[in-house]
């Protein structure tokens, strides 16, 4: 196989949840709890189902696409799955399309074509590296092809050799030696021959790409204690993932930039520019065009499946395929002309899964005769067969009026001396752990600087705030709140006690699977309103040892207030259900990149976000409509809590949290239950704490002011009046009752 095969291995699941015994964060995750984190004795306690509890899902699981019912349907979808490439791949916002200043060199002159080497900044330290292709004789403008190469043995410098490409021709794979031996060239010469430019462009760690090692991008394993404190970290540490800075994320951010380029020249037609790749060129053929619709014509190879997703670390990121997948992916091009290939792995049932689904949504999109796939019996390959229908669909798409069939010419093919960009007069940068590092620093501190432009000073700029920031963190909690038919409960136990009822309720999202316990106090005279109290404990923690609620919680219920705890993740029934890791759990692979596991399944923070999300909206549906919701956290809790509100800020009317002085940026450890990815991107902490308006805030906190992110979205939205600071030594669970009664 011309491909190097362990960048596309098959990874085996493993059972998700291990009974790895009980386990106490230091940090106050998970704590066992008053009346050791459950309200009942064990043998009273309802068992449950929770599809959380049960098997990750990993990129060998089966990623079916379904077709929306119309054109508005799919227009929603569509713009959240785009989002959440964009956010995962760690482009959103969008990019700067600033001005390129690239170096063209080394002009080739062949007979019907040029050649040229190219190298720009996408970000400083990290390059693009490529050949230009240049059609001779041709009036423009010209159509344009993008073409990243895929996981072939040195990139753009690929040489199958003699005995190789003897072997494919006998196959049928390969028609001629020439082609067969340098198919990369190949692609490229009879595109430009057709007509058309060719950036042929090499993905990071391949060719000239070395300014972010091969090894690193493509053979990450094993974690590196050395590369991920807090203030020292590279490439696939927490750190990283909490600026959700990864090598699929830097290789799009490449390919925007490459589109960015072949955009600025002049003799570029805008209309007809495309793209093609095979495998991991495939994967970065689907995303470029997925998320962006300068792409208008998109041929990806080999890659097309609702089975493997793809097994590099360069093609798998946080939080981009769950719930999603390369079909539904290659769906959002429609209605812009998509073409693929498949072979003898786990493309190869794409007529019968995948190609029918797209073919009703491209017809539903007004455009059936868009789309086509094909599969061909042999290894995984960019081949002759398959070039030479890609060549027949840009000619058809692009209009290039070529008599069919299109066959391959011999060509010269170019040296490696002819191809490189890098030479004495353009020396290669570094590609050390040091230039690793620096790259990776500078491109988040322009991430944050990019984040930080958009802090809000009036109604219209916080509306983009909103857009931008909120738009990523409802990807990063990735769900809408639950509808009421989403829900069902089933109560445990009820109980007449001094002043109030206590009652023990599981709430059920059919949905998803998922099981919230839940503790609910309701007074004698109730006044209509819940506070969700939520602590490290669980909904333990609305009870003291002997079983009496703690004092600012019957505060709460003798004012007449309804009081209700939930069990998160890994608290309370949960732990009688199945202990509690003591570090996130992952999938039965050997590499050590967060990717392959919070790529398909939601982290475990947002996870029990979701069961506050369950609670909340179990309260807003209730029959007996409360009139106000408000929540109080404490603790780590009291950051899900910010997190929750941040999602529904309509829902919350008072937010009074302690979070103790919490941070993700602290986290170093890319296993930690806690880590939330992209949490320090977008403003940690203060950024869910800014997109609570227009929630009531009150916040405990040892700092001397509210922090200024927080202050600037309140004051824009006029509701800077909203926010209390709480900076005193007294009880803050004491306080923030005395607080949310005043209101």
């Amino acid at each position: 196989m011309m491909l190097q095969k362990d960048d596309q291995f098959s990874i085996e699941r493993r059972e998700a949840l291990q009974n790895i015994g009980w386990a106490l964060l230091s940090a106050g995750l998970l704590q066992a709890g008053s009346p050791a984190g459950s309200v009942f004795a064990a043998e009273q306690g309802p068992g449950f189902k929770d599809s959380r509890l049960g098997e990750l899902k990993d990129l060998n699981g089966y990623f079916p696409f379904t077709p929306s019912e119309s054109p508005e349907a799919w227009e929603e979808r569509a713009e959240y799955v785009r989002r959440q490439i964009k956010v995962a791949a760690g482009v959103w916002p969008e990019p700067e399309n600033t001005k390129i200043n690239a170096t063209v060199h080394g002009k080739v002159d062949r007979d019907e074509y040029t050649v040229e080497k190219v190298f720009f900044e996408s970000s400083p330290g990290l390059y693009v590296t490529g050949n230009l292709y240049r059609p001779k004789g041709k009036q423009g403008p010209l159509p344009m092809v993008l073409s990243p190469h895929g996981h072939f043995q040195n990139g753009r410098f690929y040489d199958s050799g003699e005995t190789r490409v003897k072997a494919d021709i006998e196959a049928g794979a390969e028609k001629y030696e020439v082609g067969g031996r340098y198919p990369l060239q190949a692609r490229c010469v009879e595109l430009a021959r057709m007509g058309c430019m060719v950036f042929h462009y090499d993905m990071l760690g391949y060719a000239d790409g070395f300014c972010l090692s091969y090894d690193l991008i493509h053979r990450f394993a094993k974690q590196r204690p050395e590369m991920s404190s807090a203030k020292s970290w590279g490439l696939f540490s927490a750190q990283s993932e909490l600026r959700l800075i990864s090598a699929l994320g830097l290789q799009t951010l490449n390919s925007i930039k490459a589109l960015d380029w072949v955009c600025s020249l002049p003799e570029v037609d805008q209309s007809r520019i495309g793209i093609t790749g095979a495998s991991g060129g495939g994967t970065q053929t689907f995303i470029l065009a997925a998320i962006d619709d300068r792409i208008k014509a998109a041929f990806p190879a080999v890659m097309v499946s609702t089975a493997m997703q793809g097994g590099c670390t360069c093609e798998n990121a946080t939080y981009l395929r769950i719930e999603t997948g390369n079909v539904e992916f290659a769906a959002l091009v429609a209605p812009r002309p998509l073409g693929m290939t498949a072979a003898n792995d786990w493309t190869k049932e794409i007529e019968t899964k995948g190609l029918p689904e797209l073919k009703q949504h491209f017809k539903m999109m007004g455009a059936p005769e868009d789309v086509e796939g094909k599969y061909y019996s042999f290894p995984h390959n960019y081949n002759y067969v398959s070039r030479a229908m890609m060549y027949e669909f840009f000619n058809k798409h692009f209009k290039l009026g070529l008599e069919s069939p299109i066959v391959e010419a011999d060509f010269k093919p170019l040296t490696k001396e002819e191809m490189t960009v890098w030479s004495k007069e353009y020396p290669a940068p570094p590609g050390d752990e040091q230039s690793e590092v620096k790259i990776l620093h500078t491109l988040a501190r322009n991430n944050t600087r990019q984040i930080e432009a958009l802090t809000p000073h009036d109604q219209t700029s916080l509306a983009e705030y909103r857009r931008v920031v909120g738009g990523a963190i409802e990807v990063l909690i990735g769900r809408t709140l639950p509808a009421a038919e989403d829900l069902e409960t089933e109560t445990i136990s009820e109980d007449q006690l001094t002043g109030y009822k206590q009652y023990h309720t599981l709430i059920k999202n059919q949905r998803f699977g998922e099981v919230t316990p839940a503790l609910f106090c309701l007074p004698d005279q109730w006044n209509r309103k819940v506070v969700l109290w939520l602590t490290d404990a669980g909904k333990s923690g609305l009870l003291k040892a002997d079983g009496k609620l703690v004092d600012p919680v019957q505060k709460l219920v003798d004012a007449g207030t309804a009081v209700a705890g939930i069990d998160v993740l890994y608290q309370g029934e949960f732990n009688q259900i199945q202990a509690a890791p003591n570090e996130m759990p992952v999938v039965k692979n050997p590499r050590e990149f967060a990717g392959y596991t919070l790529g398909y399944n939601h982290p475990v923070f947002a996870r029990q976000v979701h069961d506050i999300l369950n609670a909340l909206a179990y309260c807003k549906h209730h029959e007996s409509q409360p009139q106000s919701i408000a929540m109080a956290g404490f603790g780590f809790s009291g950051v899900r809590a910010a997190a929750a509100c941040a999602h529904s800020p309509e829902l919350v009317k008072q937010l009074a949290v302690d979070p103790g002085g919490f941070r993700f940026a602290e986290i170093t450890n890319i296993r930690d239950l806690r880590l939330w990815p992209g949490a320090v991107k977008y403003g940690d902490v203060p950024g869910l704490l800014s997109l609570c308006e227009p929630a009531a805030l009150w916040l405990a906190s040892s700092s001397a002011a509210v922090p200024k992110l927080v202050q600037s979205t309140y004051n824009s939205a006029g509701l800077l009046n909203k926010v209390e600071l709480f900076q005193g030594k007294a009880n803050s669970q004491n306080a923030a009752v005395d607080w949310l009664l005043k209101r």
